[in-house]
């Protein structure tokens, strides 16, 4: 099948469960269950081009804990695309939608990686009540982005959607993951990211997400000056600084630290030798942070 169309139904990884979720104007999105627990539901939010599988090594691990959701927004893996602009204040209102047809009003604990950082930092700020805790995996800042670098994403994306139609897996696995990925992650679930990450399908649909960036900042911008939400929290940033992060990877980091110490209840970790990818290159480091979230919950 052509990795364009929508498939009807992926593999989602052993020990979790796959299902669709119609959201009321008729869209379905796939979703990635598992675990069982008394506590919060921890939700995943995947960063830009990423799909849930982004998550499936860190969701099982996770899931020995707790009740876990990660999910395919609307345009990757298994969900439908979406006729709407992409926005950041769209791909809010989906998170939303999907949780009350799921039934999950409850607070829950969020971990948003890369573009899920303001992803889940906007629900918060429109939904206090529905959080629990919060994880920042690398989260982008607003400080990170000008028009150039917006650019030059797009046009990553574009590229990548042309040359991940012809590529095989192993140029693939090196082109998704250059720095490679931790030993603890199977071979299995390399396959599942590869399956779902590296294809035309996700990069096209990140192109559609990078195409509203800038459109973006002023409320990213807002929502980061209200503060930290009041809910145990923690920043995980990358430590390593990789080509081309000279200077945007100590603004980074240093935005987060500086976030972190303006809460009371958000603490900073940084993850050494480590680059932006950390739930592919040290994914115990993301489960460590999650475990302490739910023990200070």
């Amino acid at each position: 099948m052509p990795d364009h169309q929508v498939p009807t139904t992926l593999d989602p990884g052993a020990g979790l469960s796959e299902s669709f979720v119609r959201l009321p104007d008729g869209r379905r999105l796939r979703t990635v269950t598992g675990g069982a627990g008394d506590g919060p539901l921890v939700l995943f939010e995947a960063g830009m081009s990423g799909p849930a599988a982004e998550w499936t090594h860190t969701q099982r691990e996770i899931g020995t804990r707790a009740r876990t959701l990660s999910y395919d927004r609307a345009g990757y893996g298994g969900s439908d695309d979406d006729p709407a602009d992409r926005t950041l204040a769209r791909i809010v209102d989906d998170l939303t939608a999907l949780l009350d047809q799921l039934g999950e009003t409850a607070p829950v604990v969020l971990a948003g990686h890369s573009w899920g950082g303001p992803i889940i930092r906007l629900f918060a700020d429109r939904h206090p009540d529905r959080v629990a805790a919060m994880a920042f995996v690398d989260g982008t800042i607003a400080e990170y982005f000008t028009e150039k670098l917006v650019k030059v994403t797009a046009l990553s994306f574009r590229v990548l959607a042309f040359a991940f139609r012809f590529t095989g897996k192993n140029l693939k696995r090196r082109i998704a993951v250059p720095k490679g990925l931790s030993p603890d992650i199977s071979n299995d679930d390399i396959d599942i990211l590869l399956r779902d990450y590296a294809c035309h399908r996700a990069m096209h649909t990140g192109s559609r997400e990078c195409a509203h960036l800038m459109a973006a900042l002023p409320v990213m911008k807002r929502i980061q000056a209200n503060g930290t939400p009041p809910v145990p929290t923690v920043y995980l940033q990358a430590g390593r600084v990789d080509r081309g992060m000279a200077k945007t990877r100590p603004l980074w980091n240093r935005v987060a630290g500086e976030l972190a110490d303006a809460a009371p209840t958000a603490e900073y970790v940084l993850v050494p030798e480590t680059g932006h990818l950390i739930p592919q290159e040290r994914p115990e480091a993301v489960r460590e942070a999650i475990f302490g979230l739910l023990d200070r919950l």
